[in-house]
């Protein structure tokens, strides 16, 4: 029986690890070929070597994607090498910077925060996901083809956190998508996203490390427990497939229960 992406050629930023990864390697189980960005090469280079060992094709590219002309290469190699770019998963981020010193290792607020450090999350989070969806965009509309954007948003999304860097940026990719999706839904180009809660990833080692920290994170979730990349990879699967062929502008919360009602 045939895979839900079958012959389909997705793209995945921030492929390396965690989300990125998974979603690299569960697209490959339903039958696409990956390309696999991300800043750190050799971690993009162990997920193709999973994604050829599940009989698919695969290209590994060390990209930055704060950087608009090293996205439009990036799309370039991969319709060179694999063909098309079928689906965009824009899922490089970057978590708000830690303030030195403090007792529960807390991220900077928006009064501690330097400026740098705030404009960098907004780079990689707001602007990384700004140029991939444009790139790939610009491609399937230019080439005449459909196709199916999944941007990684979050909970904090819709809700501010003490991170107050990633929570604006966050809340900014939800926004760009809902544009993008009124925009691009007459080229048949849908874009959705992906709101995660607490998820066991890289990015949250230090969160879960930290007994007070995870406690507060728990006590927002009502299932109680951190999901899995896997779980989110799911959910990524579902949006870029055929399944949701009349979603766009939506964002799912795969959340533990964090938004009800």
């Amino acid at each position: 029986m045939p895979g839900r992406l079958e012959g389909k050629v997705a793209l995945i930023t921030g492929g390396g690890s965690g989300i990125g990864r998974a979603c690299a390697l569960t697209f490959a189980e339903e039958g696409a070929h990956v390309c696999v960005a991300d800043l750190d090469l050799k971690r993009a280079e162990e997920t193709t070597r999973g994604v050829i060992g599940a009989g698919r094709r695969s290209l590994a590219l060390e990209v930055n994607t704060t950087d608009e002309a090293a996205n439009d290469a990036m799309v370039r190699r991969c319709v060179e090498t694999l063909g098309a770019v079928d689906v965009l998963v824009a899922a490089a981020g970057v978590a708000s910077p830690r303030r030195p010193g403090t007792t529960n290792d807390e991220p900077h607020t928006v009064l501690s925060i330097p400026t740098d450090d705030f404009r960098a999350v907004i780079d990689v989070n707001l602007y990384g996901v700004f140029h991939s969806n444009r790139a790939a965009a610009r491609w399937m509309e230019a080439n005449r083809r459909g196709g199916s954007i999944v941007n990684l948003g979050s909970i904090m999304s819709k809700m501010p956190s003490r991170g107050g860097a990633y929570s604006v940026s966050k809340a900014g990719v939800w926004m760009l998508t809902k544009c993008l999706a009124q925009e691009l839904a007459p080229l048949g180009i849908r874009v959705n996203a992906i709101g995660p809660g607490f998820i066991e990833t890289p990015m949250t080692q230090t969160l879960r490390a930290n007994e007070a920290r995870s406690r507060w994170a728990m006590d927002l979730t009502p299932m109680g427990r951190y999901g899995t990349a896997q779980e989110i990879a799911s959910t990524a699967l579902f949006l870029a497939s055929d399944e949701s062929a009349f979603f766009t502008g939506e964002i799912l919360h795969p959340s533990g229960g964090v938004f009800v009602g």
